[in-house]
């Protein structure tokens, strides 16, 4: 064996082996967040020791060695940073661990736990939507297709008051959603029937079904609003296979995680959009990006 097919093999094998103790990860920054570790660093004004982390988590029967161990493996994973030629280590939020601060606004700890999780992603989704998409454009009436206790659609009706916004999801959870002003809350089944709207909104809800199910609904949304001047706006990810967005590798494992959670939902990428886009009749579209791993994708009835 050459030494350059040896040095392949080591390289091969220990790619192999990060993939496998990836799972690691999730394990220390879940610990982290336990501690109050981001928290603690964030409410300093620098780099902090080990000591003040420790004085910080306050715990009689804290394991220090083990908080140092922790601590070296999430900057090797440079969840953190260290600040290097100190006597101690120093160690500071990066724009990686800044995301892990409690911040209502900004925070994705919430995503180790699925409920707060889902609120969390769409919190994040809906900045980077509002920031982007411009529904002044829109007149008349938004339905919100799977939209849940209503939150997004309130959000777009306040931010645009001059629409009517309908949240429309099954029975049992519209009976539980919120009152919101310049909202109604309707109650259905989309592979059904879809009330009637000048502009339809599906956000995070394709990917939970196969191509056969999207077309059914597509089918719906196109007879619910106006021929030639209707619109769907459809929010969710775009596959690019071998690009380099730096969301790009979270896209793909969403992929897989819908395989394995729901079955026959998927990720699509542009072409798969375009087909079941094309085979209901929405013949015109147009992508826009936003800064989020999901895209904006307008149709048009005509």
């Amino acid at each position: 064996m050459s030494i350059e097919t040896k040095e392949e093999d080591n390289l091969g094998l220990a790619k192999c082996l990060q993939h496998i103790y990836a799972s690691l990860d999730v394990v220390a920054i879940r610990c982290a967040l336990e501690l109050n570790i981001p928290d603690i660093i964030n409410n300093h004004d620098g780099p902090v020791t080990l000591a003040q982390i420790a004085h910080g988590i306050n715990s009689p029967s804290l394991n220090v060695d083990g908080v140092s161990r922790l601590m070296a493996f999430l900057v090797h994973r440079q969840i953190f940073d260290q600040v290097h030629d100190q006597p101690e280590p120093l160690y500071n939020l990066n724009p990686c661990s800044k995301w892990l601060v409690k911040d209502p606004n900004t925070s994705i700890a919430p995503l180790e736990i699925f409920h707060e999780g889902m609120a969390c992603r769409t919190r994040i989704t809906m900045d980077a939507l509002m920031s982007k998409y411009k529904f002044d454009e829109l007149k008349g009436t938004l339905v919100d297709v799977g939209g849940g206790l209503g939150a997004a659609i309130n959000e777009i009706v306040t931010s645009y008051p001059h629409l009517k916004g309908i949240n429309f999801d099954l029975p049992q959870v519209i009976s539980i959603a919120p009152k919101y002003e310049g909202v109604t809350h309707v109650g259905g089944d989309m592979f059904k029937y879809i009330p009637p709207a000048d502009s339809i909104f599906l956000k995070s809800v394709m990917h939970n079904w196969s191509d056969a199910e999207c077309i059914q609904l597509l089918k719906n949304c196109r007879n619910s609003i106006p021929a030639k001047i209707g619109k769907i706006i459809i929010v969710d990810i775009i596959l690019h296979q071998g690009g380099d967005s730096v969301f790009e590798d979270t896209r793909v494992s969403h992929d897989l995680l819908m395989l394995s959670s729901v079955g026959s939902g998927k990720k699509r990428t542009e072409a798969e959009w375009k087909k079941i886009l094309k085979e209901t009749g929405f013949y015109r579209y147009n992508v826009i990006q936003i800064p989020a791993i999901e895209s904006i994708i307008e149709a048009y009835s005509d």
